[in-house]
């Protein structure tokens, strides 16, 4: 993973305020997070896993803290599914499963 994100993750998680529309943007597509533009509002979902979604204003600059927080959020439940669908695939190459 991008030391860039990681970087914004944690900066997000330490203060919710003052953060800008760019910044969570680069934040999501760090993660691999894909941006669908729309009309007043874009869909954020995560290719790998369809229940990792939001949706941003299209035409703000500065966002909301209750933004910011969402996708502190999304971006950990993320990093919990990729590990888990790691530690499930480890377990079965141990277990001799195929699959």
């Amino acid at each position: 993973m991008p030391s860039k994100a990681r970087k914004l993750l944690e900066e997000m998680r330490a203060s919710k305020a003052n953060w800008r529309r760019h910044d969570l943007d680069s934040l999501y597509e760090g993660f691999g997070f894909t941006i669908k533009h729309g009309r007043s509002h874009d869909v954020i979902y995560h290719p790998d896993f369809k229940q990792l979604r939001t949706t941003l204003p299209r035409h703000s600059t500065e966002v909301l803290k209750s933004y910011v927080q969402i996708a502190v959020k999304l971006v950990d439940k993320l990093l919990e599914l990729q590990k888990e669908a790691q530690d499930e695939k480890e377990s079965k190459s141990g277990s001799g499963e195929t699959g």
